[in-house]
């Protein structure tokens, strides 16, 4: 059963495309079927997306779980696509945009190259506290924490969230010295799904 998460990139994708996904596709029937035959849904998935009210409900929901599937997901998602030949053009152009993507570069130009090679400094990392939400956990697993790093930073800072990302990152910092430099950083915020003007920001 696939347990990792799908490519960045994919998530991305159906990420950007999400509205119009919702209105243009309806998932009953065939496409869950297919998913489900292909290993990519289980029963429960089935049940989950069935029990929503509406077709929109229906597509939001698999969207929800599909990135949680595996690097296989999205092929197989494209695949189930037959009756609507419209939505799989558009996913397939979206991500060929995507892969033209230098994933380093973008949104990084104009910062010197010296500086991505840096680690962030304190003052750094708090801007960075301050721009981000629920997705720092994504983050910095991404970058190579633990779920019980996580859950200390949480429980030695119970009531403030941004004193939780900060410490975060201030232990990513430690643990991987010089390796824990602004460029993966920026890497680690792609992954998350972060817009890469938040680095901008912490670097001003």
């Amino acid at each position: 059963m696939p347990h990792d998460r799908m490519d960045a990139r994919d998530r991305m994708v159906l990420r950007s495309l999400r509205l119009e996904l919702c209105s243009e596709v309806l998932v009953e029937e065939l496409i869950v079927h297919y998913l489900y035959q292909e290993g990519i849904l289980t029963e429960n998935h089935l049940q989950e997306i069935k029990s929503q009210a509406t077709s929109h409900r229906k597509t939001m929901m698999l969207l929800d779980i599909l990135p949680t599937r595996g690097p296989k997901a999205f092929e197989t998602f494209l695949d189930s696509l037959q009756e609507f030949p419209w939505v799989r053009e558009k996913l397939e152009r979206k991500r060929k945009e995507m892969m033209g993507e230098d994933p380093i570069a973008t949104g990084l130009t104009g910062i010197p190259a010296g500086i991505l090679k840096n680690s962030p400094t304190d003052q750094q990392i708090n801007k960075l506290a301050q721009s981000l939400g629920p997705e720092w956990e994504h983050i910095v697993l991404y970058l190579g924490l633990s779920q019980s790093d996580i859950y200390k930073c949480k429980v030695n800072h119970p009531h403030n969230v941004q004193s939780q990302i900060v410490a975060a990152f201030v232990l990513w910092r430690q643990r991987l010295g010089n390796k824990a430099t602004i460029q993966s950083l920026h890497t680690g915020l792609k992954a998350g799904e972060v817009d890469p003007s938040v680095i901008q920001h912490m670097l001003e």
